[in-house]
């Protein structure tokens, strides 16, 4: 008779404590994968994820003119060419400007250091910012982007 109450406390006690290290690991488990979806989803930025060096041209809005040819270069080593033609002036227009660049914080955006121009990158594009660092929502806003050539 002993023999079989001790069996069974063996016997409860291990069954009892499977159990709590099955919820133990399960919620490690679940702890770590939030943490690693975190880590992956925090990196990927349009810095480090995208294939951003290149040309990108487009053709801008202006207020005194028919429009503002733009060519943009950013290179690898954080420096860009920046190339403007005024177009329907009675004068040629032409500036062009180099330098570098920075990026911002998120890894999303991009201030040209020396000109007042922000640009958001995305995918074999660039979007310029207005000064508070804002997208153009109105009916010219798709002029405002940039479309890379290589």
């Amino acid at each position: 008779m002993k023999k079989n109450i001790v069996t069974l406390v063996i016997v409860s006690l291990s069954f009892f404590s499977c159990k709590k290290e099955i919820k133990t690991v399960e919620a490690k488990k679940d702890t770590i994968a939030d943490v690693v979806d975190t880590i992956t989803t925090d990196m990927h930025n349009s810095q480090n994820a995208l294939d951003w060096p290149g040309t990108y041209k487009g053709m801008t809005p202006c207020a005194d003119c028919e429009g503002i040819e733009t060519e943009l270069i950013l290179n690898k080593d954080l420096t860009f060419v920046l190339k403007t033609k005024y177009l329907g002036k009675e004068k040629e227009n032409v500036f062009e400007e180099k330098g570098d660049f920075t990026w911002n914080a998120s890894g999303s955006i991009i201030s040209l250091k020396g000109i007042s121009y922000q640009y958001k990158v995305g995918e074999n594009t660039l979007t310029q910012l207005d000064l508070d660092g804002k997208a153009s929502t109105g009916l010219l806003a798709d002029m405002y982007i940039l479309k890379k050539y290589n």
